[in-house]
């Protein structure tokens, strides 16, 4: 199995310009204008309180989670246009990230002005501590309709929190935890803007790590079952209207193991906080007010082993979703939100693959969610604003928008008397302000469209509704259900071979009334002969390239009795490499100047496997004699914005391991006038290991005026290896726009490459590139 080890957050770590603590001046919350607008469960639903069923469809926003202790963007973005457009746009509710440990301040009355927010773009925050920046955006969501989900992503106030497994850390106690979590609800207790409470994003953990989440009966401190249901109870005794919403784990064992193993083997893996198969035998016990939360993301996020072979919608559900969160909404124990997914569109296969089977079963199941995310600095899955914090990235919210609450054409949104946004509905306008008690006709003509040895597909006649819409189907064979469908047709699979079964459909609306059964109609599965042949063995294995780090093999197309291959095992050595499903592969990370042997085996969609390929061997590349080099990427294309953000990395091009803390880099840019500030917002070696600053040269010349330069604490390089990216920001610190144009280390390219204009300095001696004359 395999896991994700690092995502998301590109924040400043560090910033140039420090703000003291402000003391405690926020007013109390308002209180609530529509006391009806709280919400629970009934069944795998979300109700309001007159018993309409509801979709939470909304985004995600970060920065109360990081170490600005504010959202993100405000450095350049308004907070009023961000807030109105996402209302307009249809999202009916916002997650918003946030620490345990800025909660805690809150509390003690240590509330900072942010040094993360533009007052020149944000005139309305001038003097606001982050508590009362929340408190607008509160105020805000209130007046144009949009609800407010609060999820406590990490114990510290850092960028890289959420990758701490547990939701204890130094000086923040479990105890404190929960104390926090009590403040907070208290606090906004009469204001129903803020309807949900996420209790700890994305628990995780390892079979053989510590401290991890675990999921059980016991009361044992790294349950995280045990650490909702306690911290929901008390969150309820502030207030017994919230939502509670409990996100799974990373593993959980096998039948016939138990917690104590530490073997890979005996284990489920899913991604963090997206393993919640112990929910079958441990629920957590709130009553009508749980909602069970998974995370899931695709293969530019991690390589997950489901991703390394031939896989759709019907794969993913069978494999991975339905046995770790699914089967939660199907068996009707409980709501569903996806709390987290999302990721970059269009510049993979896969990727937009699982990402349009994820949406088209969130809106066939109609399972609320929180896409991933508002933010465009969000590293491996971009957002859903471009960089301007102004403009939408189109492409991406065309794929989100049928996933979004809408009736008859308009977005709806949770909240009773205000619409959502400029032209959206507000609850009453989509049920009429009472209660809807008449369940849907009776689902007329079922009929069996079609067989196979594994499958049967139903169609019926569509029922009616008095709301004017029927929102779904339930499938049944015999008493069990095994699917809904928002549409009248659904097909069964994974059955078995000859076998009759019987299938009746009821109808269910908005409301969550359900219509009774339809006529029963039986269906038998057919015969079909089992394939043992496996393909025939791949030929012509080739190297096609080399470079000092991969090697490049390419090969002729298998071929297969069932007249097609599924795709094919690249082994390295006994080592399976990789599952491509083409003709070529590029094996990455190796070692430079080596020898390696390759054989590939042809695998059929029966999982039929040939014999392998003739073995061939390919040699890496010998390291370049440079001992170091720079790479760059421009990740932030425009050239007239409010900040320059440079990708830089590290390569050691020599033989021997390269000391970080002799290296320094330098950007050369013109200052455009002003004064700057810096931040470090990610870097895979640690914002906290790199020093940066900007240094004014004595006079200008080609291209710059000045430069930013990065040392290093310490750590060290192996030959060959790198740094991984360091992500910085630079703006002027009246945030004024600055002109790239015609910088002398700016590039124009968006994926690493070498970079002579990007020097470095080995002990104060120029080691690599060009220094601007």
């Amino acid at each position: 199995m395999r896991f994700r080890l690092h995502r998301k957050l590109l924040a400043a770590a560090a910033a140039v310009l420090l703000v003291p603590l402000a003391p405690f001046v926020s007013s109390a919350p308002a209180a609530a204008a529509d006391p009806t607008d709280w919400l629970h469960t009934a069944g795998n639903k979300i109700v309001d309180s007159q018993g309409n069923e509801v979709w939470l469809t909304g985004t995600n926003w970060f920065g109360f989670n990081a170490t600005e202790r504010v959202f993100h963007g405000l450095w350049s973005g308004n907070i009023t246009e961000i807030t109105k457009s996402m209302a307009d746009r249809g999202i009916n509710i916002v997650r918003v990230p946030i620490s345990t440990q800025l909660l805690l301040e809150w509390k003690a009355g240590q509330a900072a002005v942010p040094s993360g927010v533009n007052t020149f773009a944000n005139p309305e925050l001038v003097g606001k501590t982050t508590l009362q920046v929340f408190d607008y955006f509160l105020q805000l969501c209130q007046q144009f309709g949009i609800k407010v989900m609060l999820d406590v992503h990490s114990a510290e106030a850092d960028n890289s929190g959420h990758i701490y497994p547990v939701w204890w850390k130094g000086s923040i106690t479990p105890e404190l935890f929960y104390q926090a979590w009590e403040w907070v609800i208290d606090r906004y207790k009469t204001n129903d803007t803020l309807v949900a409470a996420d209790i700890k994003n994305e628990p995780h953990g390892k079979w053989s790590e510590s401290p991890r989440a675990k999921w059980d009966n016991s009361t044992d401190q790294d349950n995280f079952k045990n650490t909702c249901q306690v911290a929901g109870n008390r969150i309820l005794a502030k207030n017994p209207n919230m939502l509670i919403l409990c996100e799974g784990i990373e593993i959980f064992p096998k039948n016939g193991t138990n917690w104590s193993s530490t073997a890979e083997a005996d284990y489920y893996g899913n991604w963090w906080g997206g393993n919640l198969r112990g929910v079958k035998n441990y629920p957590v016990n709130l009553g009508n007010h749980i909602v069970y939360s998974p995370h899931d993301y695709g293969p530019l996020v991690y390589e997950q082993p489901w991703f390394q072979k031939p896989f759709d919608k019907a794969s993913l559900t069978t494999d991975v979703w339905q046995p770790n969160w699914l089967y939660i909404h199907t068996e009707n124990t409980a709501p569903l939100l996806v709390g987290e997914w999302g990721g970059r569109l269009g510049q993979d296969a896969r990727q937009d693959k699982w990402m349009y089977a994820l949406r088209d079963t969130i809106i066939e199941k109609r399972i609320s969610q929180t896409f991933w995310v508002l933010n465009p600095n969000s590293g491996d899955t971009g957002g859903l604003l471009l960089d301007d914090w102004k403009t939408w990235d189109e492409a991406k919210y065309a794929m989100l928008k049928p996933a979004l609450w809408s009736y008859q054409n308009k977005f709806v949104g949770l909240d009773h008397t205000v619409k959502l946004g400029t032209n959206g509905l507000s609850l009453n306008d989509r049920y009429g302000g009472t209660s809807d008690t008449v369940a849907p006709s009776v689902p007329a003509g079922l009929t069996v469209a079609g067989t196979t040895g594994t499958s049967v597909s139903l169609t019926w006649t569509a029922s009616t509704d008095n709301s004017g819409t029927v929102a779904g189907y339930d499938i049944y064979r015999g008493a069990t259900k095994v699917g809904t469908s928002a549409t009248p047709s659904f097909t069964d699979t994974g059955l078995a071979q000859s076998t009759t079964y019987s299938y009746t459909v009821r109808a269910f609306d908005a409301a969550g009334n359900v219509s009774a059964a339809s006529a029963a109609r039986t269906a038998t599965t057919t015969s079909t002969p089992v394939d043992t042949t496996p393909p025939s063995v791949p030929a012509g294995l080739a190297v096609a390239g080399t470079t000092t780090s991969s090697v490049s093999l390419s090969w002729a197309a298998s071929t297969d009795n069932s007249g097609s291959v599924a795709g094919y095992d690249v082994y390295r050595g006994t080592t399976k490499v990789g599952s491509p499903s083409g003709t070529s592969y590029v094996d990455t990370g190796l070692a430079a100047n080596t020898t390696y042997s390759y054989t590939v085996r042809a695998r059929d969609a029966a999982g039929n496997v040939s014999a392998a390929s003739a073995a061939v061997s390919g040699t890496t590349a010998a390291n370049p004699t440079g001992v170091v080099r720079v790479q760059y990427r421009n990740n932030s294309v425009p050239t007239n914005d409010q900040e320059i953000k440079p990708g830089l990395q590290v390569v050691n091009g020599g033989t021997t391991a390269l000391a970080l803390n002799t290296v320094a880099v330098r950007y050369y840019f013109t200052r455009d006038g002003g004064s700057y500030a810096i931040w470090c917002d990610w870097a895979v070696v640690g914002c906290g290991n790199l020093t940066t600053r900007v240094v004014n040269l004595p006079s200008a010349v080609n291209g710059a005026d000045a430069y930013i330069e990065v040392t290093f604490t310490g750590g060290t390089v192996a030959p060959g290896g790198n740094t991984g990216e360091i992500q910085l920001r630079v703006s002027r610190t009246d945030w004024q726009p600055v002109n790239e144009a015609n910088d002398y280390s700016r590039g124009t390219g968006t994926s690493f490459a070498d970079a002579a204009t990007v020097p470095a300095f080995i002990g104060g001696s120029l080691a690599w590139g060009v220094v601007p004359a």
